[in-house]
Order: structure tokens, then C-alpha cells, then sequence
């Protein structure tokens, strides 16, 4: 019992540093003097390139590989994963509806009666992420491969650190002071250790439903790509900057995915 414990409290640590790492990525808020709009829309393009690399290589080929082990068939690992994709965009679709908010430079929209910061669908998506994320690494320790844990651990956390840093920027583009970029930055990753406890105390809970979790959060990941930053980015006069610079965040990533996932 107490060896499971041990694990138990491992998996969490290991993947609370990992969300950390958000943090240590979103510490370059500081040392930037100003925003232009050439440069806005060049760090939310990269911040789309981030997230959208990240949604495949970080959710939904590790939801079809724990799919396959899961159900034993490929067919029926994508359907897993494809049901998790639409839930996570229809559950992000229903909020961008329902509550008041604000698309990134157009200003807000939807029901007046609460202000809701234009950031939120944004926050949900990454922090969306950040979950499952810490999930694997804590399935990774429950599964008796401490060493492999410890490897995933470590790769997600440097994957999380340009992940940080796309955040801080695309906070500090729409006008957030720095320390609330960088703040905000960093709780987002905080997500990650409780879906490291999660995964690593209830394993017989948490490897069944992964193939839908990794899915979920990357369809509410694509869902905010394509509806809400990408056409921000397209507004001014900066499109192809926008296009590679979208394209420079998803080799980047994929990059760090392909070498240290």
C-alpha cells in the first residue's frame, strides 16, 4: 500500500514540474518592450501553430494509441477519439454561445449581462490540454515503469514551455499586464497536476475514458484555432507573416513532440 502511495504522490510531482515548465516558458513576458500589431498577430499565429501541433502530436495520436490498446482495433480507437474531438468542440461551441465574451481584437460579444473576460475560451482550451496531459504522465508512473514516467514527465515539460510562452503572448497582445500574462500563463499548467493525481491514484478509471480525454481537448483546442484565433490574426494587413508564423509554431512543436514524446 504504501508503495502505491509512493507512486501515487510521484506521478503527481512529476507532472506538477511539467506544468510548471508553462511558466518558465511564459518568463519571456518580461523581458519584451512593446506589442505592435505586425508582432500581435505574428505571436497569436505562432500561438495557433503551438496549439494546433500540440493537438496532434500531444492528443489525439496518444488517444488512437490508447484507443487501440483499449478496444484492439483501429476503427474503433479513431471512433473513440473522434467522438472525444466533437464533444470538445460542441462543448466550446455551447460556451461561446451561451456566455457573454470577447473574440480577440473585435471586441465583445453575446449576452450583456455578465462581463467575461476575452480571454476565456482560450484559457479553457490550453488548461483543456494541460489535463489529459498530466493524466498520461500519471498512468505512466501507476503502470509500474517508473523510468518511463519520469521520461514523459520530462518531455511534456519542455513541450509545455513554448506552449507558456504562447499564452503570455496572446494574453499580452489583447492588453494584460505582464504579470497577469505571465501569472495566468503558469495556472494554466497547474492543470497539469491534478490530472497527473488523477491518473495516477484512479488508473483503472482514467486509461479507459484517455482515448476520449486526449480527444476532447484537442477538439476544443481546434475549435478556438479556427474560430477564434486565426481569423484575428487575418484582419490586418499581415497575413502572410500570420500564415508562417503559424507554420514556424507547428514545426517547432512538432519538433518537440517527434523528438521527446
Amino acid at each position: 500500500m504504501n508503495t502505491d502511495i509512493s507512486i501515487v504522490w510521484l506521478g503527481a510531482l512529476a507532472s506538477l514540474m511539467a506544468g510548471l515548465a508553462t511558466g518558465l516558458g511564459a518568463l519571456a513576458v518580461f523581458f519584451i518592450k512593446s506589442l505592435s500589431d505586425r508582432l500581435q498577430d505574428s505571436m497569436l499565429a505562432g500561438a495557433a501553430g503551438v496549439m494546433l501541433a500540440a493537438s496532434f502530436f500531444s492528443l489525439l495520436l496518444p488517444g488512437l494509441e490508447y484507443g487501440e490498446t483499449l478496444v484492439g482495433t483501429t476503427w474503433g480507437a479513431a471512433l473513440l477519439v473522434i467522438f472525444g474531438v466533437l464533444s470538445g468542440a460542441a462543448a466550446l461551441f455551447y460556451i461561446h454561445q451561451k456566455l457573454p465574451h470577447e473574440h480577440f481584437g473585435l471586441g465583445r460579444e453575446g449576452p450583456s449581462a455578465a462581463h467575461i473576460r476575452r480571454i476565456w475560451l482560450f484559457i479553457i482550451a490550453i488548461t483543456l490540454h494541460n489535463f489529459p496531459e498530466g493524466m498520461a504522465v500519471g498512468v505512466g508512473f501507476a503502470g509500474g515503469d517508473v523510468r518511463n514516467g519520469y521520461v514523459l514527465a520530462t518531455g511534456i515539460g519542455i513541450q509545455n514551455i513554448p506552449e507558456g510562452l504562447a499564452v503570455a503572448f496572446s494574453l499580452l497582445a489583447i492588453q494584460y499586464s505582464r504579470i497577469k500574462a505571465f501569472g495566468i500563463a503558469l495556472l494554466s499548467g497547474l492543470a497539469e497536476p491534478i490530472g497527473g493525481l488523477f491518473g495516477a491514484s484512479l488508473v483503472w478509471l482514467a486509461e479507459p475514458i484517455m482515448p476520449w480525454t486526449l480527444g476532447f481537448a484537442a477538439g476544443a483546442m481546434l475549435f478556438i484555432i479556427s474560430n477564434e484565433i486565426i481569423p484575428e490574426t487575418h484582419r490586418n494587413s499581415y497575413k502572410t507573416l500570420a500564415t508562417f508564423s503559424l507554420l514556424a509554431g507547428f514545426v517547432v512543436m512538432m519538433f518537440l513532440d517527434a523528438t521527446l514524446g
